[in-house]
């Protein structure tokens, strides 16, 4: 699982989500989207900008925390149409 920091962040430097922004240039829905850990797809343009402003390390921002249940690998299934998902849990 990714884990965002941006709220911890943005509390620690008493910033609001519209400071940051306005000091980006990022849209103030993508912003939201990053502070609620809504973000799907991240955008390295985004992360560099982010970074930059808070002066903080990507690591500051972004952690990776091992899921409890595995959902590569084995643990993946192929349904009859193609798609994958994880196996359910027995």
């Amino acid at each position: 699982m990714i884990k965002i920091h941006l709220s911890r962040l943005l509390g620690e430097k008493r910033w609001t989500q519209k400071d940051l922004a306005e000091a980006t240039g990022i849209r103030p829905s993508t912003i939201n989207e990053w502070y609620h850990e809504f973000v799907t797809r991240i955008n390295l343009d985004h992360v560099d900008k982010i970074c930059e402003v808070l002066e903080c390390d990507i690591s500051d921002l972004i952690e990776y925390v091992p899921n409890q249940h595995k959902i590569t690998g084995k643990d993946l299934i192929v349904e009859e149409h193609g798609n994958r998902k994880p196996k359910k849990k027995q």
